[in-house]
């Protein structure tokens, strides 16, 4: 419902809220489209812990207006982002680590990893709260990174979400199951508007809002479950977290530009101009920002699963966990690799070109 009352009233917000910068290198839509989506997911995750919540579940009762306290900080920025186009990433950052110490207050940090003497290391309060922070703000911040194409993010997210939910269902940790049913359900209110046609983008806000709560959740899942394996959190987050970490490494080291310089080379970037726009080169041009960009989003859901289904199985098992977090990386690898080298596999090319070819 707020998803569509933002699409339809975008005539008079829109000169605030409109994505109008078409030349930044990230872009690939043609029109300014509201980027306030984050507004959608923030209240439909409210509504539906509002009707989940229960007298008897004290824990849930408590849980969640907490989490949604402690995303305050890291929520506004990013709303204020979408509104005034003013906010550096270096700001959102420090919102998210804020957010993430916020929780750290409320809730404990990360104390274990599964090695005994780091473990012992984060006894130690002050480097659990430093370690908790760095890594719940930087997953945080890295759902925004994959946040480009229709569809990508919101899809990627709700399957996180429900695979933090399944793990949790299957601990009888009802509280995390029913604060990540809750937010797979909003994304997916957001989501019939995103897709494929893009009448609102999730935008910094809703990005950083959707991060910070899986973030936390996984490491609340751990923290409250000693049977969830540390690597599970990892293993959950683990596209965005990777997509991150490569970027640092190509830029910095590949390109040698700063880290924060952003670019058209992410891999949702190149499966778009490589394996999908040139299936309507042919056909012209007025068909190709839509379809191209809702069709990008699919070959992204299908990676993340590649790692995501293994991890939401073998939730116990850190051998597993980290077979699965390499295999992801493998095939991410492989495949952005091939697709920079202009060698894209015939067999992930859409049908019309394959044929041609």
């Amino acid at each position: 419902m707020v998803g569509g009352l933002i699409v339809f009233s975008e005539r008079w917000h829109g000169r605030y809220t409109g994505d109008y910068d078409l030349n930044k290198p990230q872009a690939s839509h043609k029109k300014s489209t509201p980027r306030i989506g984050g507004l959608a997911v923030f209240a439909g995750t409210l509504a539906g812990l509002l009707v989940l919540g229960r007298p008897d579940n004290m824990t849930l009762n408590w849980l969640w207006p907490a989490l949604f306290v402690a995303s305050m900080p890291v929520f506004v920025a990013g709303i204020l982002e979408d509104i005034t186009k003013d906010i550096g990433a270096g700001k959102r950052l420090l919102a998210a680590f804020l957010s993430a110490a916020i929780a750290w207050w409320f809730f404990g940090g990360v104390s274990r990893v599964s090695i005994d003497v780091f473990n012992y290391i984060l006894g130690f309060w002050p480097i659990s709260l430093i370690f908790t922070v760095v890594a719940v703000g930087g997953c945080t911040h890295a759902l925004n990174i994959v946040d480009g194409m229709n569809g990508l993010a919101g899809m990627v997210a709700m399957l996180m979400a429900t695979s933090i939910a399944l793990v949790a269902y299957q601990v009888d940790d009802l509280a995390i199951f029913a604060i990540a049913l809750a937010m797979a359900s909003s994304i997916i209110g957001f989501f019939v508007w995103n897709f494929p046609y893009g009448r609102v983008f999730l935008g910094d806000g809703g990005a950083y809002f959707i991060g910070f709560m899986l973030a936390e959740l996984a490491v609340l899942l751990v923290v409250r479950n000693p049977s969830v394996s540390p690597f599970y959190a990892l293993a959950v987050l683990f596209y965005p977290v990777f997509e991150t970490l490569f970027s640092i490494w190509r830029r910095r080291f590949k390109r040698g530009v700063p880290v924060d310089q952003p670019d058209a080379l992410h891999l949702h970037q190149l499966i778009f101009r490589r394996l999908v726009r040139v299936t309507f080169n042919r056909k012209g041009r007025g068909m190709v920002p839509v379809m191209c960009n809702a069709l990008t989003s699919p070959y992204l859901w299908v990676l993340t699963l590649i790692g995501l289904i293994p991890a939401t199985y073998y939730w116990n098992n850190p051998i597993a966990l980290c077979i699965s977090m390499l295999v992801f990386a493998s095939v991410y690898i492989w495949l952005y690799s091939r697709l920079v080298a202009w060698r894209c596999p015939r067999w992930l090319l859409l049908p019309s070109v394959s044929r041609r070819r």
